[in-house]
């Protein structure tokens, strides 16, 4: 999704230090109702929610994300990790013109399918996970057919959050919109959300007593927008009593690297509710993100409340994008969950009491941790995918769901950062 990784990043494949895993347990029990009205102590993923198929009954009518060019085949592959659908019903799958290994057809799910978004929120339900934060994009808005999927997508996180009692807010993301028309295309779209009234969902999270919003993007080089459109947003939702998060660059403090610089981006940055900086990318391995941690997290959490303001570090399991860039393929290894649970112990040790999960079904960039394939055995026979078990460890195919159900204790502080990951697989 955003990926801006540094060139000085040096790609460092050591187990040296990893964090210890402890006795097998099953999923937590989870919680009947998620408190909606803060988002203290909650870890909160973004939900993509922009898988389409041909014949899925969308407007777009098309493969979106899970292939290039058109036709479903592995050489247009767009995704790097493969979803796991076996307990998905015949009507929630898409035949590629691909194949297991078996000679059956290698199959996807559309989002646009109710049934499919739902289960996905029945799962957050299932392993103790709070919430999602709704992709909404704004470069897609203006076209009619792929706005009535956002809004159809948003429909199904709402009825699936109401009926597993989780949370759910919009995060706009700026990616690739029209500088000219920005602000208007995005202020016109909540107003859009609220006649459908998705604000007053009672699912919808709140903070300080106000509904959430939060916008991905501002302040990045190669992201569009003035501070003046920055500044022309957030006081459009503030005015109209939100909470707002700014997704912003990882050096939003000291306007250095992607950042863009100047007085302007510094009153931008620190007008938001909350400051959420993009990290995925910026390390690769425990020592990186302890690193991180000291020359980063700590300090831009002591400005955040020098200012009286919010502050959401991101966490991420692992990342590659092979098929999508044709990067390096697992670029950056999840080492079994060792990578995701030492940022978990960075970030609550730190004293953030918030954190943003990328991503729950990011299957593009590999920062997905939904149910996906664990072996070889059930990827496609054709391509290049990554199981879950590429690093040397045999895992089941909702592992990171049952890791980030133990993070999510963590930062409601019912385990302590000390304490090594508790479940085995």
């Amino acid at each position: 999704m955003r990926l801006l990784i540094a060139a000085s990043l040096i790609f460092m494949a050591g187990m040296a230090g990893a964090p210890a895993v402890a006795q097998s347990v099953p999923p937590s029990p989870a919680a009947d109702v998620v408190d909606a009205s803060t988002l203290d102590r909650k870890l909160l993923f973004g939900y993509q929610g922009w898988f389409a198929c041909p014949h899925d009954e969308s407007p777009a009518n098309r493969w979106w994300h899970w292939f290039h060019h058109g036709s479903a085949v592995a050489t247009n592959a767009n995704v790097d990790f493969w979803p796991d659908v076996s307990e998905l019903g015949p009507d929630e799958r898409f035949a590629t013109e691909m194949t297991m290994l078996d000679g059956t057809p290698a199959c996807v799910y559309s989002a646009f399918n109710q049934k499919t978004v739902v289960r996905h929120l029945k799962w957050m339900r299932d392993y103790d996970l709070d919430g999602v934060f709704l992709q909404r994009f704004v470069c897609e808005l203006p076209d009619k057919r792929f706005r009535e999927i956002r809004d159809k997508v948003t429909e199904s996180v709402r009825l699936g959050a109401e009926q597993y009692g989780r949370v759910f807010a919009i995060m706009y993301d700026i990616s690739g919109a029209n500088p000219a028309t920005l602000v208007k295309t995005l202020t016109n779209d909540w107003r859009h959300l609220t006649t459908l009234g998705v604000p007053n969902s009672p699912r919808y999270v709140h903070h300080h007593g106000k509904p959430v919003v939060a916008i991905w993007g501002f302040g990045f080089g190669s992201r569009p927008g003035s501070p003046e459109d920055a500044l022309a947003i957030i006081g459009f939702f503030k005015s109209a009593g939100l909470t707002v998060i700014g997704g912003v660059p990882p050096y939003w403090r000291t306007q250095k690297e992607e950042s863009k610089a100047g007085a302007g981006w510094a009153k931008v940055y620190r007008s938001f509710d909350i400051i959420q900086p993009w990290m995925v990318g910026r390390f690769e391995n425990w020592q990186g993100a302890d690193d991180f941690k000291r020359r980063v997290i700590v300090p831009d959490l002591a400005e955040a409340r020098s200012l009286g303001v919010g502050y959401m570090p991101v966490v991420f399991p692992g990342f590659s994008w092979y098929n999508q860039k044709h990067g390096r393929l697992n670029q950056i290894p999840r080492h079994g969950g060792a990578f995701y649970w030492r940022q978990m112990q960075d970030v609550v040790s730190a004293g953030c009491t918030m954190a943003f999960g990328a991503m729950f079904d990011e299957l593009d960039e590999g920062t997905a941790i939904f149910k996906v394939a664990p072996t070889r055995a059930e990827l496609p026979a054709q391509g290049v995918f990554i199981p879950l078990d590429i690093d040397g460890q045999r895992l089941p195919s909702d592992w990171y769901l049952r890791v980030a159900g133990q993070a999510a204790r963590m930062l409601r502080r019912e385990i302590s950062p000390q304490s090594p990951l508790p479940i085995r697989p």
